[in-house]
């Protein structure tokens, strides 16, 4: 049986902060590999590096030392232009507050990462509507729609590029626990077509959901169990 491919290798990552002389080790010597198509739960307490880690993760923060590879890529050698392409057609992002535009339909908001890239991507947005249980409502604007739907109209969003990746920043946070539910099934549905998911969460059904669980504490990986 062949291994996956890794989509992310984290190799003694580490984060420092400094406020005058303070120092703070937001994240200290992570390691892990994460293979294509996995399902990955970030856990731990506030101000565990959970959030840190995931910014890294998507080339939205550099670490202080270590190296993180995604597809391959060593993106600490990666120019900033070539960082953005890799967010833009690589990565898909999932925020906890939706990030919808509230002056676009749903549909210009699942098309506004297509657009950036500068794709046309007309029938891959009713495709994505329909998949995640919202054309129904394409041309509603975020105030019309509730909780869960807005989360919907996101995660589509985050898959428009084709993304490899999918990071979610506690995406049922915001949600009551039954809409929170179909969110997760969701994401389980997704990531059984192939898709690798990596998902910061407080959320224990969450986390249980994921086929493996990153626990930090202290920006420590605590804890690494399948």
């Amino acid at each position: 049986m062949s291994i996956p491919e890794p989509v992310i290798v984290a190799s003694a990552v580490a984060k420092i902060y400094r406020r005058g002389r303070e120092e703070i080790r937001a994240l200290d010597n992570v390691s892990f590999v994460i293979p294509r198509g996995e399902f990955v739960a970030i856990t731990g307490p506030s101000g565990a590096g959970k959030t840190t880690l995931l910014n890294i993760l998507g080339c939205m923060d550099t670490p202080t030392s270590g190296t993180l590879r995604i597809g391959g890529r060593d993106v600490g050698r990666l120019g900033e232009r070539e960082q953005t392409l890799l967010r833009r057609t690589e990565i898909g992002f999932v925020f906890q507050h939706f990030g919808l535009i509230p002056t676009l339909t749903v549909a210009e908001n699942v098309a506004l990462p297509a657009l950036f890239a500068r794709k046309r991507r007309n029938g891959r947005i009713d495709e994505l509507l329909e998949r995640v249980g919202i054309a129904s409502r394409r041309s509603h604007r975020p105030h019309e729609l509730s909780g869960g739907e807005m989360q919907r109209v996101a995660i589509a969003r985050s898959l428009v590029n084709d993304p490899k990746l999918i990071l979610a920043d506690e995406p049922t946070g915001n949600l009551d626990s039954v809409t929170g539910d179909s969110i997760i099934d969701l994401f389980q549905r997704l990531n059984g077509l192939g898709l690798t998911i990596i998902v910061v969460t407080h959320n224990e059904t969450m986390a249980r959901a994921a086929q493996r669980r990153l626990a930090l504490r202290d920006g420590r990986l605590a804890d690494l169990s399948v």
